[in-house]
């Protein structure tokens, strides 16, 4: 017992996802429907995506970005510098997918620099950073995906309606980040050396190249939403098996289980026939507070695919779903990375993550909430 405790305190979210599913079953009796519900396309790219992270840490492919943060030499420059790149390059290669490549990065640097007590609050403003700049574009995140190919708008439309809360978004960013700073705006970074920043393996060129290419592969299947994205993840897995198998011990099978778990949770909700008629009755008028209310208990990708057969003002839902990940680890599974990647390198800090991670995101929500409520009010976004 006392094991099977430690495991539960050490894997949080892995455990409330566990129960979160096993409750919903209860409710929602499993059938082939609930297993076709579940989305496999995701679990898939995040599975090629950790086990990428890892062939990348091992071969320090991300040297190059390492050595230009190293060059960085003061904290706020350091964190406005991985905190937008988040916020930039989520726009393209999707919120989770940003938080994989910057969280690791940015973990490295503060420990080279002995800053790790900014490691805490810089990752949870990349979090928003990822949720907040990744809305700007229909591919940015899976429920802009899923409501810019249901609405038919097109893509300048899209982005046009999204872009004033993106400038919001990225100004108030800005004095998020300032903020632990305050009291020495000029604090240095005190990297006094790269040896952080590793070397390259002369014979390792090829393991190198291929990771390279299986990324290049990843993105291209996460932008493109190709339906051939099940072979990406078969010859993924089969090409790191035959030149570096090892690596494929290390993926982070917890992250993924947690992931199956939440999924089978929100397919089993939104399965139920009585919760989508409740649902129904209860959201016309008020999508934008509904979507960001519903999602914390099935997460925003879920609540896009329940929500929008009842909504009546698709701009609303959106800004609510993209609004959602601000306020709980649930409302939005990119949140779930980043509190995985964090916890890898510190399991002892679990529960200092959610507390700090919790009171900074619900800090940010209560300025990016009221504008985002009243521009969701105008009739710009047409379906």
């Amino acid at each position: 017992m006392k094991k099977i405790w430690e495991f539960i305190k050490k894997e949080i979210m892995l455990s409330v996802s566990v129960l979160a599913a096993l409750a919903a079953l209860v409710i929602t009796p499993p059938s082939a429907k609930l297993f076709n519900d579940i989305d496999w396309r995701t679990l898939g790219t995040l599975f090629m995506m950790l086990t990428v992270l890892e062939g990348f840490k091992k071969e320090n492919i991300f040297r190059p970005l390492l050595r230009l943060a190293g060059n960085i030499h003061t904290m706020t420059g350091l964190s406005m510098f991985l905190v937008f790149s988040v916020f930039f390059s989520s726009m393209f290669v999707t919120n989770d997918v940003s938080l994989i490549i910057f969280v690791p990065l940015t973990i490295i640097l503060f420990k080279a620099g002995k800053k790790e007590n900014y490691i805490l609050p810089i990752i949870t403003m990349e979090n928003i950073a990822a949720i907040r700049g990744s809305l700007l574009t229909p591919f940015g995140s899976p429920q802009n995906l899923f409501i810019f190919g249901q609405s038919g708008v097109s893509a300048w439309h899209f982005i046009s309606y999204m872009f004033p809360i993106w400038i919001i978004s990225g100004l108030l960013l800005i004095i998020f980040v300032l903020f632990p700073y305050r009291k020495d705006i000029r604090q240095t970074t005190n990297i006094e050396n790269s040896d952080f920043i590793g070397k390259w393996q002369p014979e390792r060129k090829r393991q190198r190249i291929t990771y390279l290419i299986i990324f290049t592969v990843v993105i291209i299947t996460i932008v493109t939403r190709t339906e051939f994205w099940i072979w990406a993840v078969f010859a993924t897995a089969l090409i790191i098996l035959i030149t570096d198998r090892k690596i494929l011990i290390k993926t982070d099978y917890v992250l993924l289980l947690t992931f199956f778990c939440f999924f089978v949770f929100s397919s089993s909700i939104a399965g139920n026939e009585k919760i989508a008629s409740f649902l129904s009755s209860v959201l016309a008028g008020h999508e934008y507070e509904g979507s960001i209310i519903l999602s914390q208990f099935i997460s925003n990708v879920p609540a896009a695919i329940v929500l929008y057969p009842f909504a009546v003002n698709h701009g609303a839902l959106l800004y609510g779903l993209d609004t959602a990940g601000l306020c709980s680890i649930i409302g939005s599974l990119a949140s779930v990375i980043n509190y995985r990647l964090y916890v890898r390198e510190y399991p002892e800090n679990s529960k200092k993550f959610l507390l700090v991670f919790t009171l900074i995101s619900l800090a940010y929500f209560a300025f990016a909430v009221m504008p985002g409520y009243f521009i969701s009010r105008t009739p710009m976004f047409i379906s």
